[in-house]
């Protein structure tokens, strides 16, 4: 056969085309149920952010999850975690939003009383060092404890805001990341909107 041949070049390029998404299949069916796994595990490890649990390993997170979470619940699309820390109850939020490049989302806990516990915000493509301090700012994250989410009618008070004028419900935003910021707050406003607070569900 002629290897310079225009048909020869035409069929080995088929050929190798085949072989090539072949093993790349394989390969991802092999992988795939270790990455739902990571995925899976990856979630575990945010809400346990959210509920100020951090520095577990693998197994840690695992163990740890299974110990504080005791129900989960999903409606239209918003997942809901009923926790349990030192005899307490707190409800952890998923919730999800847009910044200035792409998804933000996060998970934020709430007290008995109806305030912050704790907050985990993570983001698919904010500037390092701006926006993305929503994820890599632990610091940030924590401003967000004690504040008071809703008023006496059921609004969401709780805010990102450039000022700060009522500390009880407002949190600095980020330096710099404006955008990003508006999107939490957004996001915030959102995902909290249709959520109670603990003691009304009892």
């Amino acid at each position: 056969m002629n290897t310079n041949s225009n048909a020869y070049i035409i069929i080995y390029s088929a050929v190798m085309v085949v072989i090539v998404a072949f093993l790349l299949a394989f390969v991802y069916q092999a992988l795939k149920p270790m990455q739902d796994a990571n995925v899976a595990l990856d979630v575990k490890k945010q809400i346990l952010y959210s509920l100020n649990i951090r520095n577990l390993d693998g197994a840690e997170a695992e163990a740890k999850y299974a110990e504080v979470v005791k129900d989960e619940q999903e409606q239209d699309g918003q997942k809901t975690y009923a926790c349990e820390i030192d005899g307490k109850a707190v409800k952890v939020v998923s919730l999800k939003g847009m910044g200035l490049w792409g998804g933000i989302s996060g998970y934020l806990a709430i007290d008995e009383e109806g305030k912050v516990y704790g907050a985990y915000f993570n983001h698919e493509g904010e500037t390092a060092g701006l926006g993305a301090e929503i994820k890599d700012s632990q610091a940030w994250q924590e401003k967000f404890i004690g504040k008071q989410i809703w008023d006496e009618q059921g609004n969401v008070v709780l805010s990102v805001v450039k000022k700060v004028e009522n500390p009880a419900t407002q949190v600095d935003c980020v330096t710099g990341a404006t955008l990003t910021s508006n999107g939490v707050d957004a996001m915030l406003k959102d995902g909290l909107k249709n959520v109670k607070p603990n003691a009304e569900e009892e």
